[in-house]
């Protein structure tokens, strides 16, 4: 063999062993299936920061990493699809683990959990279905609304005219509304009489609810698919002088939720539970399954909801 042949075979090897180096080095961070040898950065992506929902889901996810010894961090996508695609794309070059996400649209932001699973990263849902991710975690929505409903509605006396103010078009929120309705085909003598969506907030909440209340003010009960909206709507049946006449429920088991169940007078009834830092808590038992190769048999996981009203107020955990 000439001297040349034998200088490029000794080259191409120490290029192809440089390469098994590059690779084992990335080896470190992404097994061979695609998915991280373990967990050391944890991404949290939420709607709304503004929410106090997210807020506990923060905590929540704050307190899981600091359990298990890894970093965290929280993007507020301020419900926009654009903001939560961009988000993964960081999460992605900043070389996150897991990314944990309440989808602002659960289908649109499928390409950018591809991108992130093609990078390995390992992505649970929490709160609301997102297509592509390896787990959704949620509250069991519609029980959730069920429950608050059949509530209201027995509270009520089985027959009424009600208000449902919904919200944003995503899974949970439907799902809520799926209950609700569930709830009602039990009391023929309610009659809904508005239903608007809003924005998922107190502000909004208020809007709607006062839009529908001028519209139709013979009003007996509401249902509003989450506590902001909810507490919104207690706003504009305050404004509208009809405390004393309208029931309210809601959905989260929040705390200012649990403080208005508290104040004497209230409009505000009963609110039927979620629990968002348990969400994370366990997104992340889950995203640890997975890295040992243990998958969850079943890829959503309901929460359970529990019924919060004036009666057992005082012996609720709370967020």
């Amino acid at each position: 063999m000439s001297s040349f042949s034998r200088r490029h075979i000794i080259i191409a090897t120490a290029v192809l062993g440089a390469f098994s180096l590059t690779s084992c080095s990335s080896g470190d961070t992404l097994a061979d299936s695609g998915k991280p040898h373990k967990i050391e950065k944890i991404g949290l992506l939420v709607q709304d920061m503004s929410n106090p929902f997210f807020s506990a889901m923060d905590k929540g996810a704050k307190e899981a990493a600091a359990k298990i010894g890894v970093t965290e961090n929280t993007q507020d996508a301020q419900l926009d699809l654009a903001n939560q695609n961009s988000q993964i794309d960081t999460f992605i070059q900043q070389g996150i683990n897991l990314i944990i996400i309440s989808a602002v649209d659960g289908s649109g932001i499928e390409p950018a959990i591809q991108r992130a699973k093609q990078a390995g990263v390992i992505v649970i849902a929490v709160d609301t279905p997102a297509k592509g991710a390896d787990a959704v975690i949620m509250t069991d929505a519609v029980q959730a609304g069920e429950k608050s409903c059949d509530y209201l509605f027995k509270e009520l006396g089985g027959k009424g005219n009600v208000l449902i103010v919904d919200g944003t078009p995503i899974q949970t929120i439907r799902d809520r509304i799926t209950g609700c309705n569930q709830a009602m085909k039990k009391y023929p003598g309610i009659k809904t009489v508005g239903h608007q969506a809003s924005k998922n907030d107190r502000a909004s909440g208020l809007s709607v609810t006062t839009d529908m209340l001028t519209a139709t003010p013979n009003v007996q009960g509401i249902f509003g698919m989450n506590d902001p909206s909810a507490l919104g709507a207690v706003l504009a049946v305050t404004q509208a002088h009809k405390a004393g006449s309208v029931k309210v429920t809601g959905v989260d088991g929040s705390p200012e939720g649990v403080a208005e169940l508290k104040h004497t007078g209230s409009p505000f009834i009963g609110t039927a539970t979620q629990n968002p830092a348990e969400m994370v808590r366990q997104a992340v038992r889950v995203a640890q399954d997975i890295v040992a190769d243990k998958p969850p048999k079943k890829t959503t996981i309901l929460i359970p909801s529990v019924l919060v009203t004036r009666d057992n107020v005082s012996q609720y955990k709370g967020w």
